[in-house]
Protein backbone atom coordinates (compact mmCIF):
# COMPACT_ATOMS: atom_id res chain seq x y z
CA UNK A 1 0.00 0.00 0.00
CA UNK A 2 2.91 2.36 0.86
CA UNK A 3 4.71 1.87 -2.21
CA UNK A 4 1.38 2.43 -4.03
CA UNK A 5 1.03 5.85 -2.42
CA UNK A 6 4.09 6.63 -3.07
CA UNK A 7 3.88 6.07 -6.69
CA UNK A 8 0.56 8.03 -6.82
CA UNK A 9 2.72 10.94 -5.29
CA UNK A 10 5.03 10.57 -8.02
CA UNK A 11 2.93 10.88 -10.52
CA UNK A 12 0.87 13.35 -9.42
CA UNK A 13 4.23 15.84 -9.16
CA UNK A 14 5.46 14.81 -12.31
CA UNK A 15 1.60 15.56 -13.69
CA UNK A 16 1.90 18.96 -11.81
CA UNK A 17 5.19 19.92 -13.47
CA UNK A 18 3.34 18.89 -16.90
CA UNK A 19 0.31 20.89 -16.42
CA UNK A 20 2.72 23.68 -15.05
CA UNK A 21 5.28 24.06 -18.03
CA UNK A 22 1.86 24.48 -20.12
CA UNK A 23 1.24 27.40 -18.47
CA UNK A 24 4.37 28.46 -17.86
CA UNK A 25 5.08 28.33 -22.12
CA UNK A 26 1.63 30.04 -22.28
CA UNK A 27 1.81 33.10 -19.67
CA UNK A 28 5.84 33.46 -18.97
CA UNK A 29 6.79 37.38 -19.70
CA UNK A 30 9.95 36.03 -21.53
CA UNK A 31 11.15 32.82 -24.19
CA UNK A 32 14.00 33.00 -21.56
CA UNK A 33 12.08 32.42 -18.84
CA UNK A 34 9.29 30.32 -20.55
CA UNK A 35 12.48 27.71 -21.66
CA UNK A 36 14.12 27.95 -17.96
CA UNK A 37 10.71 26.80 -16.22
CA UNK A 38 9.47 24.68 -18.70
CA UNK A 39 12.56 22.33 -18.58
CA UNK A 40 12.74 22.73 -14.66
CA UNK A 41 9.13 21.78 -14.16
CA UNK A 42 9.57 18.75 -16.44
CA UNK A 43 13.05 17.61 -15.07
CA UNK A 44 12.99 18.44 -11.64
CA UNK A 45 9.38 18.91 -10.92
CA UNK A 46 10.12 18.49 -6.87
CA UNK A 47 12.60 21.05 -6.36
CA UNK A 48 10.78 23.07 -9.66
CA UNK A 49 6.64 22.94 -8.73
CA UNK A 50 6.66 25.01 -5.67
CA UNK A 51 9.08 27.74 -6.82
CA UNK A 52 6.66 28.37 -9.94
CA UNK A 53 3.91 28.92 -7.73
CA UNK A 54 5.20 31.07 -5.61
CA UNK A 55 7.90 32.75 -7.85
CA UNK A 56 6.44 31.78 -11.62
CA UNK A 57 3.20 33.53 -11.75
CA UNK A 58 2.78 36.59 -13.86
CA UNK A 59 -0.43 38.20 -12.93
CA UNK A 60 -1.89 39.00 -9.79
CA UNK A 61 -5.18 36.39 -10.90
CA UNK A 62 -7.43 37.38 -8.08
CA UNK A 63 -6.98 41.25 -8.12
CA UNK A 64 -7.69 40.72 -11.99
CA UNK A 65 -10.99 39.56 -11.55
CA UNK A 66 -11.75 42.24 -8.22
CA UNK A 67 -10.85 44.94 -10.61
CA UNK A 68 -13.98 43.92 -12.96
CA UNK A 69 -16.11 44.20 -10.52
CA UNK A 70 -14.79 47.63 -9.56
CA UNK A 71 -14.73 49.10 -12.46
CA UNK A 72 -18.37 48.50 -13.11
CA UNK A 73 -19.29 50.29 -9.29
CA UNK A 74 -16.59 52.83 -9.93
CA UNK A 75 -17.78 54.10 -13.10
CA UNK A 76 -21.22 54.71 -11.53
CA UNK A 77 -19.81 56.66 -8.96
CA UNK A 78 -17.48 59.09 -11.16
CA UNK A 79 -20.38 59.41 -13.17
CA UNK A 80 -22.33 61.11 -10.74
CA UNK A 81 -20.21 63.58 -10.50
CA UNK A 82 -18.60 64.39 -13.93
CA UNK A 83 -20.34 67.52 -14.62
CA UNK A 84 -17.90 68.79 -11.48
CA UNK A 85 -14.71 67.21 -12.99
CA UNK A 86 -14.83 67.88 -16.44
CA UNK A 87 -13.24 71.19 -16.08
CA UNK A 88 -10.00 70.03 -14.86
CA UNK A 89 -9.70 67.50 -17.61
CA UNK A 90 -6.90 68.55 -19.60
CA UNK A 91 -7.23 66.76 -22.86
CA UNK A 92 -3.60 66.31 -23.99
CA UNK A 93 -2.51 67.32 -26.98
CA UNK A 94 1.20 66.25 -26.60
CA UNK A 95 1.65 62.70 -28.26
CA UNK A 96 4.07 61.68 -24.95
CA UNK A 97 1.81 62.65 -22.37
CA UNK A 98 -1.24 61.12 -24.15
CA UNK A 99 0.71 57.92 -24.11
CA UNK A 100 0.77 58.21 -20.30
CA UNK A 101 -2.62 58.86 -20.60
CA UNK A 102 -3.29 55.80 -22.61
CA UNK A 103 -1.26 53.27 -20.51
CA UNK A 104 -2.06 54.91 -16.85
CA UNK A 105 -6.25 55.20 -17.48
CA UNK A 106 -5.91 58.32 -15.93
CA UNK A 107 -6.71 61.39 -17.18
CA UNK A 108 -4.27 64.13 -16.94
CA UNK A 109 -5.69 66.85 -14.81
CA UNK A 110 -5.04 70.91 -14.43
CA UNK A 111 -5.28 73.22 -11.34
CA UNK A 112 -2.80 71.16 -9.06
CA UNK A 113 -0.37 72.71 -7.13
CA UNK A 114 2.91 70.64 -6.08
CA UNK A 115 5.66 70.60 -2.83
CA UNK A 116 8.77 68.59 -3.45
CA UNK A 117 9.60 67.07 0.41
CA UNK A 118 13.15 66.14 0.63
CA UNK A 119 14.28 64.54 3.69
CA UNK A 120 11.92 62.60 6.75
CA UNK A 121 11.77 65.67 8.87
CA UNK A 122 10.06 67.76 6.46
CA UNK A 123 8.26 64.63 4.93
CA UNK A 124 6.52 63.17 7.43
CA UNK A 125 5.95 67.10 9.58
CA UNK A 126 3.81 67.59 5.96
CA UNK A 127 2.44 64.21 6.80
CA UNK A 128 1.72 65.06 10.34
CA UNK A 129 0.38 67.79 9.48
CA UNK A 130 -2.21 66.83 6.86
CA UNK A 131 -3.12 63.57 8.92
CA UNK A 132 -4.19 66.20 11.91
CA UNK A 133 -6.06 68.81 9.49
CA UNK A 134 -8.57 66.05 8.11
CA UNK A 135 -12.17 66.43 8.69
CA UNK A 136 -13.30 63.31 7.19
CA UNK A 137 -11.83 60.92 6.34
CA UNK A 138 -8.16 59.36 5.86
CA UNK A 139 -6.38 56.79 3.47
CA UNK A 140 -3.14 55.75 4.37
CA UNK A 141 -0.68 52.55 3.16
CA UNK A 142 2.80 52.05 3.44
CA UNK A 143 5.06 48.97 2.23
CA UNK A 144 7.07 49.24 5.57
CA UNK A 145 5.51 50.39 8.81
CA UNK A 146 7.72 49.90 11.58
CA UNK A 147 6.59 49.81 15.36
CA UNK A 148 9.39 52.26 16.29
CA UNK A 149 9.84 56.04 17.40
CA UNK A 150 8.29 57.40 14.08
CA UNK A 151 6.05 54.30 13.90
CA UNK A 152 4.61 55.09 17.09
CA UNK A 153 4.38 59.01 16.20
CA UNK A 154 2.23 58.03 12.93
CA UNK A 155 0.08 55.88 15.40
CA UNK A 156 -0.58 58.99 17.67
CA UNK A 157 -1.76 61.07 15.30
CA UNK A 158 -4.17 58.16 13.41
CA UNK A 159 -5.56 57.34 16.71
CA UNK A 160 -6.33 61.39 17.54
CA UNK A 161 -7.90 61.99 14.15
CA UNK A 162 -10.22 59.08 14.79
CA UNK A 163 -11.41 60.01 18.42
CA UNK A 164 -12.06 63.30 16.49
CA UNK A 165 -14.69 60.90 14.38
CA UNK A 166 -12.41 61.32 11.56
CA UNK A 167 -12.54 57.50 9.06
CA UNK A 168 -9.13 56.35 8.54
CA UNK A 169 -8.30 53.60 6.57
CA UNK A 170 -4.97 51.69 7.12
CA UNK A 171 -3.30 49.15 4.39
CA UNK A 172 -0.02 47.39 5.11
CA UNK A 173 1.75 45.08 2.72
CA UNK A 174 2.03 42.30 5.78
CA UNK A 175 5.64 40.92 3.83
CA UNK A 176 6.91 44.41 4.19
CA UNK A 177 5.38 45.32 7.36
CA UNK A 178 5.67 41.69 8.62
CA UNK A 179 7.91 42.10 12.37
CA UNK A 180 4.76 45.21 12.77
CA UNK A 181 3.39 43.45 15.29
CA UNK A 182 -0.34 42.36 16.67
CA UNK A 183 -0.06 45.23 19.83
CA UNK A 184 0.35 48.07 17.19
CA UNK A 185 -2.48 46.85 15.20
CA UNK A 186 -4.87 45.90 17.67
CA UNK A 187 -4.00 49.63 19.47
CA UNK A 188 -5.21 51.33 16.16
CA UNK A 189 -8.07 48.99 15.74
CA UNK A 190 -8.86 49.22 19.33
CA UNK A 191 -9.28 53.74 18.79
CA UNK A 192 -11.64 52.41 15.80
CA UNK A 193 -9.53 52.69 12.85
CA UNK A 194 -10.02 50.45 9.29
CA UNK A 195 -6.96 48.35 9.22
CA UNK A 196 -6.43 45.80 6.97
CA UNK A 197 -3.28 43.94 5.73
CA UNK A 198 -2.97 44.11 1.57
CA UNK A 199 -3.62 39.84 1.40
CA UNK A 200 -1.52 39.14 -1.96
CA UNK A 201 -2.03 35.48 -0.52
CA UNK A 202 -5.81 36.38 0.19
CA UNK A 203 -8.16 32.98 -0.68
CA UNK A 204 -7.18 29.52 -1.79
CA UNK A 205 -6.74 30.11 -5.40
CA UNK A 206 -4.37 33.03 -4.63
CA UNK A 207 -2.50 31.45 -1.70
CA UNK A 208 0.37 30.97 -3.59
CA UNK A 209 1.16 34.75 -4.40
CA UNK A 210 3.33 35.08 -2.16
CA UNK A 211 6.13 37.12 -4.11
CA UNK A 212 3.76 39.97 -4.96
CA UNK A 213 3.44 43.18 -2.97
CA UNK A 214 2.35 46.28 -2.35
CA UNK A 215 5.25 48.83 -2.63
CA UNK A 216 2.80 51.93 -2.77
CA UNK A 217 2.95 54.98 -0.21
CA UNK A 218 0.02 57.23 -0.53
CA UNK A 219 -1.53 59.19 2.02
CA UNK A 220 -5.08 61.42 0.99
CA UNK A 221 -6.52 63.56 3.03
CA UNK A 222 -10.41 64.15 2.41
CA UNK A 223 -10.09 63.81 -1.07
CA UNK A 224 -8.35 67.38 -1.60
CA UNK A 225 -4.66 66.49 -0.11
CA UNK A 226 -2.54 63.42 -1.34
CA UNK A 227 1.57 62.25 -1.02
CA UNK A 228 3.20 59.91 -2.64
CA UNK A 229 7.01 58.82 -2.66
CA UNK A 230 9.75 56.83 -1.52
CA UNK A 231 9.51 57.51 2.04
CA UNK A 232 8.06 54.13 4.22
CA UNK A 233 7.56 54.42 7.99
CA UNK A 234 10.42 53.83 10.30
CA UNK A 235 13.36 55.52 12.02
CA UNK A 236 16.04 54.56 9.20
CA UNK A 237 14.30 56.83 7.35
CA UNK A 238 14.93 59.85 9.02
CA UNK A 239 18.83 59.19 8.96
CA UNK A 240 18.50 57.25 12.41
CA UNK A 241 20.07 53.86 12.03
CA UNK A 242 23.92 54.03 11.52
CA UNK A 243 24.20 51.04 9.27
CA UNK A 244 22.71 53.40 6.44
CA UNK A 245 23.69 56.65 7.69
CA UNK A 246 21.82 59.95 6.58
CA UNK A 247 18.83 58.68 4.14
CA UNK A 248 18.14 60.82 1.13
CA UNK A 249 14.78 59.96 -0.42
CA UNK A 250 12.06 62.21 -1.88
CA UNK A 251 8.10 62.50 -1.45
CA UNK A 252 5.84 64.69 -3.10
CA UNK A 253 2.77 66.57 -2.22
CA UNK A 254 -0.54 67.03 -4.37
CA UNK A 255 -3.50 69.47 -3.82
CA UNK A 256 -5.85 68.84 -6.49
CA UNK A 257 -8.21 67.04 -8.56
CA UNK A 258 -4.57 64.66 -8.95
CA UNK A 259 -5.32 63.69 -5.57
CA UNK A 260 -8.10 61.60 -6.97
CA UNK A 261 -6.07 59.46 -8.59
CA UNK A 262 -4.25 58.18 -5.46
CA UNK A 263 -7.58 58.23 -3.86
CA UNK A 264 -8.74 55.79 -6.68
CA UNK A 265 -5.41 53.34 -6.14
CA UNK A 266 -6.20 52.92 -2.30
CA UNK A 267 -9.94 52.19 -3.87
CA UNK A 268 -8.69 49.09 -5.56
CA UNK A 269 -6.01 48.03 -3.03
CA UNK A 270 -8.72 47.99 -0.06
CA UNK A 271 -11.67 46.49 -2.39
CA UNK A 272 -8.87 43.26 -3.06
CA UNK A 273 -7.89 43.32 0.57
CA UNK A 274 -11.11 43.56 2.28
CA UNK A 275 -13.82 42.73 -0.18
CA UNK A 276 -15.78 46.02 0.81
CA UNK A 277 -16.35 49.46 -1.12
CA UNK A 278 -15.48 52.74 0.85
CA UNK A 279 -17.61 55.48 0.62
CA UNK A 280 -15.72 58.78 -0.39
CA UNK A 281 -15.92 61.77 -1.97
CA UNK A 282 -14.68 62.16 -5.57
CA UNK A 283 -15.24 66.10 -6.02
CA UNK A 284 -12.20 67.77 -7.19
CA UNK A 285 -11.27 69.96 -4.57
CA UNK A 286 -9.03 73.18 -5.70
CA UNK A 287 -6.80 75.36 -3.47
CA UNK A 288 -8.24 78.73 -5.18
CA UNK A 289 -4.71 80.62 -5.23
CA UNK A 290 -3.66 78.06 -7.51
CA UNK A 291 -6.23 79.11 -9.73
CA UNK A 292 -5.60 82.79 -9.48
CA UNK A 293 -1.73 82.97 -9.38
CA UNK A 294 -2.75 81.11 -12.96
CA UNK A 295 -0.05 78.60 -11.66
CA UNK A 296 -1.69 75.26 -11.31
CA UNK A 297 0.55 72.10 -12.68
CA UNK A 298 -0.86 69.13 -15.02
CA UNK A 299 -0.57 65.96 -13.38
CA UNK A 300 -1.11 62.58 -14.29
CA UNK A 301 -1.07 59.50 -11.71
CA UNK A 302 0.24 56.22 -13.39
CA UNK A 303 -0.52 53.27 -11.16
CA UNK A 304 0.83 49.96 -12.04
CA UNK A 305 1.14 46.40 -11.20
CA UNK A 306 1.03 42.36 -11.92
CA UNK A 307 -2.96 42.66 -12.61
CA UNK A 308 -2.33 45.33 -15.13
CA UNK A 309 -3.24 44.13 -18.87
CA UNK A 310 -0.06 45.32 -19.60
CA UNK A 311 3.29 46.12 -18.06
CA UNK A 312 3.00 49.45 -17.07
CA UNK A 313 5.71 50.43 -14.86
CA UNK A 314 8.42 48.80 -17.46
CA UNK A 315 6.80 50.83 -20.26
CA UNK A 316 6.27 54.58 -18.56
CA UNK A 317 9.90 54.32 -17.99
CA UNK A 318 10.50 53.42 -21.36
CA UNK A 319 8.74 55.52 -22.89
CA UNK A 320 9.82 58.57 -20.81
CA UNK A 321 13.43 57.50 -21.72
CA UNK A 322 12.00 57.76 -25.64
CA UNK A 323 10.62 61.34 -25.39
CA UNK A 324 13.92 62.84 -23.79
CA UNK A 325 15.83 65.31 -25.95
CA UNK A 326 18.14 66.61 -23.97
CA UNK A 327 18.23 65.64 -20.96
CA UNK A 328 17.16 62.48 -19.00
CA UNK A 329 18.30 62.27 -15.43
CA UNK A 330 17.74 59.12 -13.11
CA UNK A 331 17.70 58.30 -9.34
CA UNK A 332 17.20 54.64 -8.59
CA UNK A 333 18.06 53.17 -5.12
CA UNK A 334 17.77 49.30 -7.46
CA UNK A 335 19.01 49.67 -10.80
CA UNK A 336 18.81 46.42 -12.54
CA UNK A 337 16.41 46.94 -15.35
CA UNK A 338 15.21 44.70 -17.64
CA UNK A 339 16.89 44.87 -21.05
CA UNK A 340 14.13 47.09 -22.76
CA UNK A 341 15.26 49.55 -20.06
CA UNK A 342 18.83 49.17 -20.92
CA UNK A 343 18.90 49.42 -24.88
CA UNK A 344 16.55 52.39 -24.36
CA UNK A 345 18.83 53.89 -22.31
CA UNK A 346 21.95 53.32 -23.97
CA UNK A 347 20.07 54.50 -27.01
CA UNK A 348 19.22 57.55 -25.48
CA UNK A 349 22.82 58.41 -24.53
CA UNK A 350 23.97 57.70 -28.01
CA UNK A 351 21.99 60.22 -29.90
CA UNK A 352 23.15 63.13 -27.65
CA UNK A 353 20.84 63.18 -25.19
CA UNK A 354 22.45 64.07 -21.12
CA UNK A 355 22.21 60.22 -19.34
CA UNK A 356 22.78 60.57 -15.79
CA UNK A 357 21.89 57.10 -13.56
CA UNK A 358 22.14 58.10 -9.88
CA UNK A 359 22.31 54.88 -7.36
CA UNK A 360 23.41 54.81 -3.80
CA UNK A 361 27.28 53.96 -3.04
CA UNK A 362 26.47 51.93 0.53
CA UNK A 363 24.27 48.85 -0.78
CA UNK A 364 20.48 47.64 1.15
CA UNK A 365 19.84 44.55 -0.97
CA UNK A 366 23.67 42.78 -1.63
CA UNK A 367 22.31 40.62 -4.58
CA UNK A 368 20.62 43.82 -6.40
CA UNK A 369 23.53 46.19 -5.68
CA UNK A 370 26.04 43.26 -7.56
CA UNK A 371 23.63 42.51 -9.94
CA UNK A 372 24.31 46.22 -11.78
CA UNK A 373 27.50 45.61 -12.04
CA UNK A 374 26.90 43.52 -15.02
CA UNK A 375 26.08 45.77 -17.28
CA UNK A 376 26.97 48.72 -16.20
CA UNK A 377 30.11 48.70 -18.34
CA UNK A 378 28.21 48.61 -21.42
CA UNK A 379 26.11 51.98 -20.27
CA UNK A 380 29.06 53.63 -19.69
CA UNK A 381 30.72 52.68 -23.50
CA UNK A 382 27.40 53.62 -24.56
CA UNK A 383 27.90 56.88 -23.06
CA UNK A 384 25.35 56.66 -20.21
CA UNK A 385 26.94 58.60 -16.73
CA UNK A 386 26.96 56.46 -13.67
CA UNK A 387 27.16 58.51 -10.56
CA UNK A 388 27.44 56.73 -6.44
CA UNK A 389 25.66 58.89 -3.88
CA UNK A 390 27.93 59.17 -1.07
CA UNK A 391 26.80 60.78 1.91
CA UNK A 392 24.26 57.93 3.29
CA UNK A 393 21.37 55.80 1.52
CA UNK A 394 19.90 56.82 -1.53
CA UNK A 395 16.09 55.61 -1.87
CA UNK A 396 14.32 58.12 -4.13
CA UNK A 397 12.56 57.27 -7.14
CA UNK A 398 12.67 60.58 -9.76
CA UNK A 399 13.13 61.51 -13.19
CA UNK A 400 14.12 64.38 -15.28
CA UNK A 401 13.01 64.46 -18.56
CA UNK A 402 14.59 67.26 -20.28
CA UNK A 403 13.36 70.89 -18.65
CA UNK A 404 9.32 69.49 -19.15
CA UNK A 405 8.87 67.05 -17.04
CA UNK A 406 9.38 64.90 -13.60
CA UNK A 407 8.20 61.91 -12.44
CA UNK A 408 8.03 61.11 -8.04
CA UNK A 409 6.99 57.68 -7.40
CA UNK A 410 7.75 54.40 -5.93
CA UNK A 411 8.64 52.21 -9.00
CA UNK A 412 12.52 51.47 -9.00
CA UNK A 413 14.45 50.35 -11.99
CA UNK A 414 14.12 46.58 -11.56
CA UNK A 415 12.09 43.53 -12.18
CA UNK A 416 10.45 43.47 -9.11
CA UNK A 417 9.14 47.29 -9.30
CA UNK A 418 7.84 46.40 -13.18
CA UNK A 419 6.38 43.37 -13.15
CA UNK A 420 5.60 41.54 -9.20
CA UNK A 421 5.18 45.28 -6.88
CA UNK A 422 1.94 47.15 -7.38
CA UNK A 423 3.44 50.86 -7.88
CA UNK A 424 2.61 54.47 -8.19
CA UNK A 425 3.95 57.17 -9.91
CA UNK A 426 3.18 61.10 -10.38
CA UNK A 427 4.09 62.65 -13.68
CA UNK A 428 4.08 66.78 -13.71
CA UNK A 429 4.70 67.61 -17.84
CA UNK A 430 5.07 71.03 -16.09
CA UNK A 431 8.58 73.39 -16.95
CA UNK A 432 8.29 74.84 -13.65
CA UNK A 433 8.57 71.60 -11.69
CA UNK A 434 11.03 70.49 -13.88
CA UNK A 435 13.62 73.00 -12.84
CA UNK A 436 12.63 72.82 -9.27
CA UNK A 437 13.61 68.96 -9.38
CA UNK A 438 16.26 69.94 -11.65
CA UNK A 439 17.60 72.08 -8.98
CA UNK A 440 16.92 69.55 -5.67
CA UNK A 441 19.02 67.10 -8.28
CA UNK A 442 22.08 69.14 -9.05
CA UNK A 443 22.63 69.19 -5.19
CA UNK A 444 22.39 65.26 -5.14
CA UNK A 445 25.21 65.09 -7.90
CA UNK A 446 27.27 67.31 -6.15
CA UNK A 447 27.15 64.28 -3.32
CA UNK A 448 28.14 62.03 -5.89
CA UNK A 449 31.00 60.39 -7.32
CA UNK A 450 31.43 58.85 -11.13
CA UNK A 451 32.07 55.93 -11.92
CA UNK A 452 34.66 55.27 -14.67
CA UNK A 453 34.93 52.19 -17.23
CA UNK A 454 38.21 51.90 -16.15
CA UNK A 455 37.09 51.14 -12.02
CA UNK A 456 34.31 48.19 -13.25
CA UNK A 457 37.24 46.49 -15.54
CA UNK A 458 39.97 46.75 -12.87
CA UNK A 459 37.77 44.40 -10.39
CA UNK A 460 39.25 41.24 -9.79
CA UNK A 461 37.49 38.49 -12.02
CA UNK A 462 35.79 36.48 -8.86
CA UNK A 463 33.93 39.80 -8.33
CA UNK A 464 33.11 39.72 -11.98
CA UNK A 465 31.78 35.97 -11.41
CA UNK A 466 29.71 36.88 -8.37
CA UNK A 467 28.35 40.26 -10.31
CA UNK A 468 27.32 37.70 -13.22
CA UNK A 469 25.40 35.51 -10.91
CA UNK A 470 23.67 38.00 -9.11
CA UNK A 471 22.49 38.93 -12.48
CA UNK A 472 20.98 35.77 -13.32
CA UNK A 473 18.30 36.26 -10.11
CA UNK A 474 17.32 39.29 -11.25
CA UNK A 475 13.82 38.74 -12.12
CA UNK A 476 12.85 37.58 -8.56
CA UNK A 477 14.93 40.00 -6.99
Amino acid sequence: MTSWLLGLAIFLIHLGGAISAVLALMSSRTSQGAIAWIISLVAMPYLALPAYWVFGRPRFYGYVSARGQRDTLLRRVLLRYRDRFDSYLVGATDADVKAVEKLAMMPLTRANSTELLVDGDQTFDSLFAGIDAARSYILIQFFIVRNDELGRRLQEHLVRAARRQVRVYFLYDEIGSRQLGDGYLGELREAGIHVSAFHSSRGWRHRFQLNFRNHRKILVVDGCEGWLGGFNVGVEYLGKDPRHGPWRDTHLKLVGPSVLGLQEAFWEDWHWATGTMLSLSWAPQVDQSTLDEGNGRHVVIVPSGPADPQETASLLVQHLIHSAHQRLWVTSPYFVPDEGVQDALRLAAMRGVDVRIMMPERPDHLLVFLSAFAFLPDMIRAGVKVYRYQPGFLHQKVMLIDDSAASVGTVNLDNRSFRLNFEITALVPHQAFALEVEAMLEQDFANCREVSLDELRSRPLWRKLVSRAAYLLAPVQ
